[in-house]
């Protein structure tokens, strides 16, 4: 056995491992810079205004399925734009809460009710022609 020998082969395999760790370091860091750069051209920044009606989500709330709960409150109004992203909005009876921007999102309906609404279907009406006329529902 020669132990010199042994030595500068063992010596070349510790460098190529820390040539490959290297590489793959390298390999890592630019797979990052790129998803990184396409998220941020993806993320779509809103600007909120005094007075716009937003809607909050609510991240924590965990106390039924996520299929029948809504995680979305509101509306709120927005009543003062801090620096940093941070939004102070207002509700009636919830008062008013200051939150981070990316949990708003804009609110584009009107007033709605949380009461139920029925509609009552009767049998179809014939026509004088003898045909099924469809139903209209106000």
């Amino acid at each position: 056995m020669d132990l010199k020998a042994a030595g500068e082969k063992r010596l070349l395999q510790l460098n190529e491992l820390d040539e490959f760790r290297m590489e793959a370091y390298e390999y890592s860091r630019l797979y990052k810079d790129r998803t990184k750069k396409w998220h941020d051209l993806h993320i779509q920044r809103q600007e909120f205004e005094v007075g716009q009606k937003v809607l909050l989500y609510n991240s924590r709330l965990k106390l039924f399925p996520k299929k029948l709960r809504l995680r979305w409150s509101g509306p709120y109004t927005v009543t003062k734009v801090l620096p940093c992203g941070a939004i102070e909005v207002s509700h009636k009876t919830k008062g008013t809460i200051t939150v981070n921007g990316q949990r708003l999102k804009y609110y584009w309906g009107g007033d709605f009710s949380k009461q139920k609404s029925t509609v009552q279907i009767g049998t179809p009406e014939l026509s004088s022609y003898g045909k099924v006329e469809p139903l209209t529902i106000n």
